[in-house]
């Protein structure tokens, strides 16, 4: 009895926080169709200025793959009143911090400031879309920039091929098929005229949504709104009319190389539903479930009990039209890969085949009550939370209502879920290979 009180009495409080936690927004369009979402927060003398764009790898032209992720480098060279290379050092001179990160359906600017800055974020990020400078240097300067990146982050690190690798073997037809960074000799090819189409095209109000986040005052923020981005021309509508993938009916197997690493891997993928569709939430449940954490049923398995692998991990990876979920293992010793994937495999059937324990579906909520009140404990975090729900997810309202979803599931539909995507003739079998197994 008192385990159950205990347990209902955290149930209640877990709810109580994440209510405390909601996140109040306005939001609106200019008549140029750039969409404004303000969060409203005077607890802190701190604002998060955002811009997110809808449009990332999946959106370029197959011969010019790597223009999203450049463009996330190019239009930080400068702008018409902004001299080349001074950008991050108007920002730190005021106190402030940014960035900016693609993947493979967005791209997302963001500069977080003492809130008396205001004014300056929402000038840089109106230069940014309206004013930007693309020239020959500058295209120049980042074509030299990515590709420092690639080599440091893809060629030269260890398992860095291995989501490419997964990749191109998960899809045949959709543009997922191919890599954020993109081909090199692509970008090498590309000429001035198709970079400053692709600008014109895809970063415009149109296709983007500007969110402030933290210390302001309402009138004012909409005032300066107005007066930096309503002149902005809209841009051309976009139609989006991707190829559909045939679903997988027979295990894939495929190998790798890498001449980075010394000890294999294996990696285990599957294809699965956009993010709009409620079984990718219980897809990451399931991920949480197998892998986060020395307590998670895959670790303490493989990991804790029989040691035979370094590492496991499980996750999915959440994208707007197809997601994938993965699970990797670095084996230990004479383990074969072939042993990792019997055993990892043992734990999915028993997804497929029996619920999990009640002790084990609390845990589970508690995790992502924990998950859901921490994404909102800063205006960094909620300003991206709330550009992302509403351009990719079509619904703002998810910053405060996707915990319910998730409080939703329950065991029977975790099983369900793991029955309808996690069976052996749908899965990916790669094996991550150091290079000299080449000749083998």
């Amino acid at each position: 009895m008192r385990n159950k009180l205990f347990l209902v009495s955290a149930i209640l409080f877990n709810a109580a926080v994440a209510l405390a936690q909601e996140v109040k927004f306005e939001e609106y369009n200019l008549d140029n169709g750039l969409h404004v979402i303000l969060h409203q927060d005077n607890t802190a003398p701190i604002i998060s200025i955002s811009v997110l764009y809808h449009v990332g790898s999946k959106d370029e032209d197959p011969e010019r793959t790597g223009f999203a992720h450049f463009f996330e480098h190019l239009l930080f060279e400068g702008t018409e009143n902004i001299e080349k290379g001074k950008w991050d050092q108007i920002v730190s001179s005021h106190g402030g911090s940014g960035n900016a990160t693609t993947d493979e359906d967005r791209t997302y600017y963001y500069e977080v400031f003492p809130s008396n800055n205001l004014q300056l974020g929402l000038w840089l990020e109106s230069e940014r879309m309206l004013h930007p400078v693309i020239n020959q240097k500058g295209v120049d300067t980042q074509n030299e920039v990515v590709k420092e990146e690639k080599r440091l982050r893809v060629d030269n690190a260890p398992y860095g091929m291995f989501i490419e690798n997964i990749k191109k073997n998960l899809f045949n037809k959709h543009p997922y098929k191919e890599t954020v960074i993109g081909k090199m000799d692509h970008l090498d090819a590309a000429t001035l005229e198709e970079f400053i189409a692709f600008q014109k095209k895809f970063y415009t109000p149109n296709n983007a949504v500007l969110v402030i986040a933290g210390d302001f005052e309402n009138d004012n923020a909409k005032k300066m709104i107005s007066d930096y981005f309503s002149s902005i021309p809209k841009g051309q509508d976009i139609s989006r009319n991707f190829p559909q993938e045939d679903p997988i009916t027979e295990q894939i197997n495929a190998k790798a190389y890498d001449p980075n690493i010394q000890i294999p891997a294996t990696m285990i993928a599957y294809r699965t539903p956009g993010l709009k569709n409620r079984d990718s939430q219980v897809l990451d449940m399931i991920s949480t479930y197998l892998s986060d954490g020395p307590s998670s049923k895959l670790y303490k398995k493989i990991v804790d009990e029989q040691k035979q692998a370094l590492q496991v991990g499980a996750f999915p990876a959440t994208q707007e039209d197809y997601g994938m979920y993965i699970v990797f293992a670095l084996p230990v010793g004479e383990t074969s890969l072939e042993t990792l994937n019997t055993e990892i495999e043992e734990e999915i059937e028993k997804l497929r085949t029996d619920l999990i324990s009640e002790n084990d579906y609390q845990k589970l909520q508690n995790k992502f009550e924990n998950q859901f009140v921490n994404s909102n404990s800063s205006v960094e975090g909620i300003a991206n939370s709330l550009a992302e729900y509403y351009m990719l997810y079509g619904d703002t309202s998810l910053i405060n209502k996707e915990i319910e979803i998730y409080r939703s599931i329950t065991r029977e539909e975790i099983k369900e879920v793991a029955n309808k995507y996690l069976n052996p003739n749908q899965r990916l079998m790669l094996e991550y290979l150091p290079e000299q197994n080449t000749a083998n």
